[in-house]
């Protein structure tokens, strides 16, 4: 598909993923019983499916591989030009309170969703029971694996004892922190000593940026796998059973996603909301068949610097700390999860309660891994927030775990977004968000 735009041919690749995905979990019985009678297509359907998933997980790999790199040469650059630390506090303390301002409202618009529409009175008391059942072992470990947020811990993590074990392990706020500081020590040498560094740094950018074209040349095929993969082992009766469930997770994502965030760019970044989706939409596609907001990392850079016209500077900063500490997708989810859990279990939640909610997911979020699945460890920190108790928690994550990665891949592009938004927001106050081009004659 050489004429089509990138995010057109992720497109195409995801809707022929959807189809392909669920024609083999509808076909899985005649499939495994063709395999049973004729042991050759069994190794050929066999063959045809690790092959699938060692493409996407290829890809992925790729995009992680080179997350890292970008985050850390790209921002040594950018940092090194800051002589002004007093523009490096207005940039972050802007970006954090963002940041927090629109996970808390993502968190009140779900918990309003979820209130009005009351997703858990549509499931009855025999098939809550029978969810809960088929799922139980598969929750286990996550519930056990919470820990409630502690603030000055998440504080203290952000510095790294060792910035190469940082590094290693890919914890992208310790990466941040680290690279700032060499950044900044780089802007206070004389400048015949920093400039033969800061133009390696420059050159090793280059060139992980030409990794980052090579990789996403395969995009719309890793997609297709992805997509595929995840809609050929979802449960198709959990979703139907849970349908209002998700209908109300989906919808807040809309809202928040579709309506505030270009509500936000016009009001303060002067920005239309085709101008920024065409801008994003790659990093938007990716970030839904990959549902990790640390594996779109790099594109989602790419995306806002050479598509949208935000500064180097600024998104080399905004964006991986989005990645880690901006949840809003994750965190609106939380909020009707929780009261979908309690109106399944007949459990009344006081508006303290709903406060509570939102001052935890918010607080949950912060230093948050943004790889697949880590919306239910949340969820647990959250419902246990709220005093519920182990068998309603145990029992309602086990629930709506049969659907989670389908709302994981949802979230995850309101997560990005959401980073694409803030960067193009405070470059704007900077003045370092290029103007729209005009438009063709």
């Amino acid at each position: 598909m050489p004429r089509l735009a990138l995010h057109w041919q992720i497109l195409v690749g995801m809707a022929l993923g959807v189809v392909a995905g669920v024609a083999v979990n509808l076909g899985q019985e005649p499939l495994a019983a063709a395999g049973q009678a004729a042991p050759t297509i069994g190794a050929a359907l066999a063959f045809v499916a690790r092959a699938n998933a060692f493409v996407g997980d290829l890809f992925l790999r790729g995009l992680r591989f080179i997350a890292v790199p970008v985050v850390l040469f790209s921002l040594v650059v950018g940092a090194s030009g800051l002589a002004d630390l007093r523009k490096l506090s207005r940039v972050g303390g802007r970006t954090f309170g963002i940041y927090l301002f629109t996970t808390a409202m993502a968190i009140s618009i779900g918990l309003l969703l979820a209130n009005v529409l009351q997703p858990g009175a549509f499931l009855s008391d025999g098939l809550r029971d029978q969810l809960a059942a088929a799922a139980a072992a598969d929750t286990a470990q996550k519930v056990s694996a919470a820990v409630a947020p502690d603030v000055w811990a998440t504080l203290l993590d952000m510095v790294p004892a060792n910035p190469f074990e940082a590094v290693a392990k890919g914890n992208m706020l310790q990466v941040v922190t680290a690279a700032l500081a060499l950044g900044l020590g780089l802007a206070r040498l004389p400048a015949d000593r920093a400039r033969p560094v800061i133009a390696l740094f420059e050159g090793l950018n280059d060139a992980v940026l030409v990794v980052v074209h090579a990789v996403m040349r395969l995009a719309p095929v890793a997609v297709f796998c992805l997509v595929a993969k995840v809609m050929a082992t979802m449960g198709l009766e959990a979703l139907g059973a849970l349908l209002v469930y998700c209908l109300t997770v989906v919808l807040g994502l809309v809202l928040v996603t579709f309506g505030v965030y270009p509500g936000l760019l016009r009001a303060f970044a002067k920005v239309g909301p085709r101008r920024f989706f065409t801008a994003i939409a790659p990093a938007q596609l990716l970030a839904f068949s990959s549902s990790s907001s640390n594996a779109t990392l790099p594109v989602t850079m790419e995306c806002v610097e050479e598509r949208l016209g935000v500064s180097e500077e600024i998104t080399s900063f905004v964006i991986p700390l989005g990645a880690t500490v901006n949840m809003d997708g994750t965190a609106l989810y939380q909020g009707v999860a929780a009261v979908f859990i309690a109106q399944v279990y007949g459990i009344d939640l006081s508006l303290g309660d709903q406060l509570t909610i939102v001052l935890t997911a918010t607080l949950a979020s912060i230093g948050t891994a943004g790889v697949p699945g880590v919306g239910l460890v949340m969820l647990v920190i959250v419902l246990q927030a709220v005093g519920m108790g182990d068998d309603a928690m145990r029992g309602g994550i086990a629930i709506i775990f049969g659907v989670d990665r389908l709302l994981d891949m949802c979230r995850t592009v309101t997560n990005v977004t959401g980073d694409c938004m803030v960067a193009a927001v405070v470059a704007h106050q900077e003045g370092e968000l290029a103007p729209e081009a005009p438009a063709a004659a």
